[in-house]
């Protein structure tokens, strides 16, 4: 499993950055207040976004080369999670619990598709996404594109990044929007996930989602 970097020293004005991915990633969290318990049905642990109106497309390069979108995964409950592969801390954690929660899942993990959407277009390439990615999960797969292919996604799903530069240009890290976004297996946005939540709780949601919830 890839080694995960310590955390780097934040500048004076990365609470203020941290507050601002914190707002971007979770405009799902206001829609989500008006729509839980119209179902009827018992609550998430997570937060229930279903009949949201973004994350409708994702088209973007497999790290195996291919062309992928959302349709690609129907018949599957999709967790995709936005990062890059020199991200210090959230990235690697998100990943790690992800892998956790597979395991958790047992044989109902092959009905569980993990997505990785790079936020980091000039360093992620196809070859270290591909390295990178599997090494949590070998089904987890790793999505990239040019600038433009990535702002789109991102604005798809109200991510937040930017780059924030280091000592040497290519030495820069992105502040980027820490959650997830869970889709069931009719390719219907379902739930918004915050950073850390918990293995069990995210692994119950997704055997719900499974079972047709």
């Amino acid at each position: 499993m890839p080694r995960v970097k310590p955390s780097r020293v934040r500048r004076p004005d990365a609470p203020r950055r941290a507050l601002l991915a914190a707002l971007a990633g979770t405009g799902a969290l206001t829609l989500a207040g008006s729509l839980a318990g119209c179902t009827g049905k018992p609550a998430f642990n997570n937060t229930d976004i279903t009949g949201a109106n973004f994350g409708k497309s994702l088209a973007l390069t497999g790290h195996d080369g291919k062309p992928r979108t959302l349709a690609d995964f129907r018949g599957k409950v999709v967790v995709v999670f936005f990062g890059y592969t020199q991200c210090p801390d959230v990235c690697p954690t998100t990943l790690s619990e992800m892998a956790e929660v597979m395991k958790a899942l047992g044989d109902r993990a092959d009905k569980v598709q993990v997505l990785f959407v790079s936020v980091d277009p000039e360093r992620d390439t196809q070859a270290l996404l591909a390295q990178y990615v599997p090494a949590f999960d070998s089904r987890f797969l790793g999505l990239y594109g040019d600038a433009e292919a990535t702002a789109t996604a991102a604005r798809e799903f109200k991510v937040f990044y930017q780059k924030v530069p280091g000592k040497t240009p290519s030495s820069y890290t992105v502040d980027h929007t820490a959650g997830s976004y869970v889709f069931d297996p009719q390719g219907r946005i379902r739930l918004f996930v915050k950073h850390a939540q918990g293995v069990e709780p995210l692994a119950s949601d997704l055997r719900r989602l499974i079972d047709g919830a």
